[in-house]
């Protein structure tokens, strides 16, 4: 999706870890707005997305400044006690803009400078394997966790047609794995899947975690429900897959190759 860019200078970035990240004690987003235009994303009900009266996807705000601001906010931060980032909580850190900007590699090279405790990083971008020779360098200091919710193109294609191709995302957190990187599946929100997908994961990781739009989207599921996401389910006749318990059978079919301690549901999942 084609979307405007609008380069801001803003004063903080780090924002205190509150509500569904209450694990971490803060959040980093290096962007506003998001290009993925992922249909379900809670995001688009929060005032971030309402206030600014343009569609979601079609406008970033690029937070240039953002390594600087960082450095200075990360040092103060760890004077205090422990630092642990969410990285990010309402963008996608590695969307297409990130090509260009090399934002989201910037405030990786700073916080090697001033390690974070712990680092998390959420995206559903094979962009992120750019930048595995800085990732590396956390050790165990960092989770990369790779959003795949669901590994039939065909579904992604109706839900989240402007995000990134599945198999591309596989290939990508392969390659995570592969150069030593923790890294987790993260099936959320849960949407239709076939029999064979924890098959295709239990291949890749050994950490997943399993979350819908009523334990995740931080209101119940209201955040989506008004987005008429269920509208989609109902066209393609899967209305059973829009259900508070249809994660359930997702977890089922996972338990059959995943130990139960390598399966994490909803904000477990995501805790440092």
């Amino acid at each position: 999706m084609n979307s405007e860019l609008f380069y801001k200078n803003p004063k903080t970035i780090l924002n205190k870890g509150t509500g569904f990240l209450a694990g971490y004690t803060h959040s980093l987003n290096p962007y506003t707005g998001c290009s993925f235009a992922c249909s379900y994303c809670y995001v688009r009900q929060m005032p971030v997305s309402l206030f600014r009266k343009k569609e979601w996807g079609k406008w970033i705000d690029i937070k240039q400044n953002a390594a600087i601001v960082l450095e200075k906010e990360l040092k103060r931060a760890k004077s205090k006690g422990d630092v642990t980032i969410f990285m990010s909580s309402s963008t996608d850190p590695y969307q297409p803009v990130e090509y260009k900007e090399r934002l989201t590699r910037s405030l990786l090279e700073t916080m090697l400078q001033q390690q974070p405790d712990f680092l998390f990083v959420q995206t559903r971008s094979s962009l992120v394997k750019r930048d595995i020779d800085l990732l590396k360098l956390f050790k165990d200091k960092v989770r990369v966790s790779m959003t795949i919710e669901t590994d039939l193109d065909e579904i992604r294609k109706i839900f989240t047609p402007f995000a990134p191709p599945i198999n591309a995302r596989l290939k990508t957190l392969e390659e995570l794995a592969n150069a030593g990187i923790p890294t987790q599946a993260t099936i959320a929100p849960v949407l239709p899947s076939s029999e064979d997908f924890p098959i295709k994961l239990s291949k890749i990781v050994n950490r997943v975690c399993i979350d819908d739009f009523f334990m995740g989207d931080g209101s119940g599921g209201k955040r989506t429900a008004r987005l008429g996401i269920e509208t989609k389910y109902k066209e393609i006749k899967l209305e059973e897959w829009y259900d508070s318990e249809a994660y359930l059978l997702v977890y089922e079919r996972f338990k059959k190759y995943f130990s139960e301690n390598q399966i994490f549901i909803s904000q477990k999942g995501f805790e440092p």
